[in-house]
């Protein structure tokens, strides 16, 4: 079976394949301990510089003037009473879509800056700057003698979408690595959303619903009509802003996995383009049960579209998750034929529920580090397989691209190999054993030793050791891989 095929057969072929030959590895042994006090390996960091210093620093320079904008904004129309209330009742739903985002990216969570920035960034900025584009269409639309409605239907969608895609489109430009498919587009779109929708809840929670009731009737009235929108605005409407950017999100996503330029260029403008479509829909709705007298019209709407679109992105974003999860099974069976990897390692990888066994089994043989280093592993491995998978795809054109993604490799299988000192060979009910790439040479409580072929159905996990690595990373590939071509690396007809 070659790389460049599409993997054929059962799991144990995709496997255990390997191209013989090599002198049979050393007598194995169980692998020394790490120091005592030593601690958990890390992933490698990347540098600082001053430039990275001073693009962070016009980021958050920019976020904060975008947060003082809003706050001063909000503030001087609602009132401090109205403010509080309605950041009260508009942060409350906030932990509960956030985790829903989280949950679609738990095979290779991103950096916790990014998702802060993303958040921020729609909650700041993309509201700062709608704010006074769709003000100024408002005053236009008046002057020309046009309903104000209207800025909800042509200015409000266009705006809108383009303010929150901003922020994850930066990093698509600037941090390509960091988007590894749609899931990790979707999750960033969603985070930028989620702010926007919360600060733009504010207004509507604190002005036209507490702010309106107290000068109205008094205390209680505002009380009702801040729980009558949070029904209607968060409970029943409230993924509506998550929903039109994921729009965007799955455009961001294709572009991010094509080496294709074109496809680079036009899968987001489609996915922006579709979203403001559907915002501008929805927005529509209700401007037409109010000019027609028939509030049917929001029912049917709802319902009709929106409740299926809804739907239809949730099984997308369902599947785009395991997806990722089986990633690891389409790529890394490279490693194991190259002796990085052993093939229940590759198994334990391909969903969560073995992730969590692993995890568990982990904790049993080598406690709490053990623990940590199989997370750093499961989350290395993981990274690996969406790098492999970049290379397939031809995603680095240029050749300093390239030498930095085998740089990378090295660096994600260094990490690999010192993550698993920590929990491989540890298991006393477990023989210890080798994996060569072909066959696990094992020995027996009697003292012989043997070689097995890898099972069927491999066991997970099979604390076992590896001979030692080959010199440089695996590279086999059809042409236009990276590195160099090992000669004759497969055995003729398979």
């Amino acid at each position: 079976m070659r790389p460049d095929q599409r993997a054929t057969g059962d799991y144990a072929d995709r496997m255990a394949d390997t191209p013989p030959g090599g002198a049979l590895p050393p007598p194995p042994s169980a692998p020394a301990l790490p120091p005592p006090g030593s601690s958990t390996p890390r992933m490698p960091l990347r540098r600082l510089g001053w430039r990275r210093i001073l693009a962070l620093a016009a980021v958050v320079l920019l976020i904060a003037a975008g947060a003082v904008f809003m706050v001063f904004t909000l503030g001087e129309s609602l009132g401090a009473e109205a403010l509080l209330v309605g950041v009260v009742a508009a942060i409350l739903p906030v932990p509960v879509l956030v985790s829903c985002f989280l949950w679609l990216d738990r095979y290779e969570p991103e950096p916790l800056k990014y998702l802060i920035f993303c958040f921020a960034w729609g909650a700041f900025v993309s509201t700062a700057i709608s704010l006074l584009v769709n003000e100024t269409g408002a005053r236009l639309f008046k002057d020309w003698g046009l309903p104000a409605a209207l800025t909800a239907v042509l200015v409000a969608p266009f705006i809108e979408e383009l303010t929150k895609a901003a922020g994850p489109i930066l990093l698509l430009i600037f941090r390509r690595r960091e988007f590894s498919g749609i899931t990790d587009a979707l999750v960033y779109c969603g985070l930028s959303a989620i702010g926007f929708a919360m600060v733009e809840n504010i207004l509507y929670l604190g002005g036209y619903g507490y702010r309106t009731g107290v000068e109205e009737y008094g205390p209680a009235t505002g009380a009702q009509q801040v729980i009558a929108i949070f029904i209607v605005r968060i409970l029943l409407f409230g993924f509506a802003h998550p929903l039109f950017t994921s729009m965007t999100g799955v455009g961001l996503g294709v572009a991010a996995r094509t080496a294709d330029r074109r496809i680079r260029v036009l899968a987001p403008i489609a996915g922006l383009l579709l979203a403001m479509m559907l915002h501008g829909t929805w927005n529509l709705l209700p401007s037409l049960a109010v000019a027609t007298g028939q509030p049917i019209i929001v029912l049917y709407g709802y319902i009709g579209v929106m409740v299926p679109i809804f739907f239809g992105m949730v099984g997308l974003a369902v599947w785009l998750r395991a997806w990722e999860g089986r990633l690891t099974e389409r790529t890394l069976p490279d490693y194991v034929r190259a002796g990085w990897l052993t093939p229940p390692e590759v198994a334990a990888l391909g969903s969560l529920g073995r992730r969590h066994a692993a995890r568990t089994w982990a904790r049993r043989v080598a406690g709490d580090g053990g623990l940590k280093a199989m997370r750093g592993y499961q989350f290395a491995a993981t990274r690996l397989a969406l790098l492999r998978d970049g290379m397939r795809r031809g995603l680095d054109r240029k050749p300093a691209e390239r030498e930095r993604t085998l740089r990378e490799e090295r660096e994600l299988l260094d990490a690999i190999a010192a993550y698993r000192s920590f929990f491989v060979g540890r298991d006393p009910q477990a023989p210890v054993g080798v994996w060569d790439g072909q066959h696990y040479h094992l020995r027996f409580p009697d003292g012989s030793q043997r070689p097995v072929a890898a099972p069927d159905e491999p066991v997970v996990p099979i604390p076992v050791v590896l001979a030692p690595p080959p010199a440089q990373p695996p590279t086999y590939g059809p042409p236009g891989w990276y590195g160099h071509r090992p000669a004759a690396p497969w055995p003729p007809g398979a």
